[in-house]
């Protein structure tokens, strides 16, 4: 089970004569935040609303939009000091880029909370509707959530298996890769010093002590380790992983860093930086992910 961030919900209900609609956008975030629009005053359910949103949506960036709209005789107020605020702001950017305002009145009165409708205050009854409806839109907004996570946990495995491919050809050129290494090695000493001079007992410890520090096996076991955590994460019926899975990923690019450092060959070379581009796609994945 895999949530992406992004996701997009809406719902509608009604309440004596009262259509109350409601859309929820959501993007990247490493938190959540909330961006909050409605043309009816909420007062003191506004707190109360933003916490169920944010409490349903766990993470990311959220855009809000709750409208009212009424079929039966409701109290409309504008609210003057916001209205002057905003026309003196639109005014002075048609000036600076010379724009022609044309109705402007127009464009103020669709800004928002200049016009509010049915100012009272909200009644349980009402909130337990604004509620429910809160409820359904985020229902589906999680829902579509899921369906791009599907999308999402389907690629990323993709490339982490690309990962795990490329680690195991690299087993194919161990061998060839410590020859090349020992051959490399005892050129420069014999370039530099006469053989008759060369403690062989010493050479072969300063060899052994040399392929130690280049050997590779550890790294390719925690890699291989991480790689298959990363898929087990993957699966798991957990909403939020987004985080984890982002750690892990910093391990398997530390792995495959060292792995590359201590290569010593070129085609060892060339599947490390097969893994650093799956890598890199694996990661751009991850932000978007819950």
């Amino acid at each position: 089970m895999l949530y992406s961030m992004t996701g997009y919900g809406e719902a509608a209900r009604e309440f004596d004569q009262k259509t109350y609609r409601i859309e929820i956008k959501s993007l990247n975030g490493k938190n959540a935040d909330m961006r909050f629009k409605s043309n009816t005053s909420l007062k003191d359910k506004e707190m109360e609303l933003r916490k169920l949103i944010l409490g349903l949506g766990h993470r990311g960036k959220f855009e809000v939009n709750l409208t009212l709209s009424s079929g039966g005789e409701e109290d409309s107020k504008i609210n003057r000091k916001m209205m002057d605020g905003y026309y003196e702001d639109l005014l002075q950017f048609a000036q600076d880029k010379g724009i022609d305002t044309g109705d402007i009145l127009q464009t103020l009165v669709r800004l928002p909370n200049v016009v509010q409708l049915g100012d009272s205050e909200i009644s349980e009854k009402e909130w337990t509707v604004i509620s429910e409806m809160i409820h359904a839109g985020m229902d589906k907004l999680n829902a579509f959530r899921r369906q791009e996570g599907e999308s999402l946990k389907a690629d990323l495995k993709l490339h982490i298996k690309g990962i795990q491919a490329a680690l195991e050809d690299v087993g194919q050129y161990e061998g060839d890769r410590i020859e090349t290494v020992k051959t490399r090695i005892k050129k420069n000493i014999n370039q530099h010093l006469a053989e008759e001079n060369t403690d062989k007992n010493r050479f072969e410890q300063e060899l052994l002590y040399y392929m130690e520090k280049l050997d590779i096996n550890e790294e390719k076991v925690r890699l291989a380790q991480h790689c298959k955590f990363f898929l087990q994460e993957l699966d798991k019926e957990v909403i939020q992983k987004g985080k984890k899975l982002n750690f892990v990923s910093q391990e398997i690019g530390r792995e495959i860093n060292t792995l590359g450092a201590k290569a010593q060959h070129s085609d060892i070379q060339q599947l490390v930086v097969r893994m650093k581009d799956e890598l890199e796609k694996v990661k751009e994945q991850i932000l978007n992910i819950l």
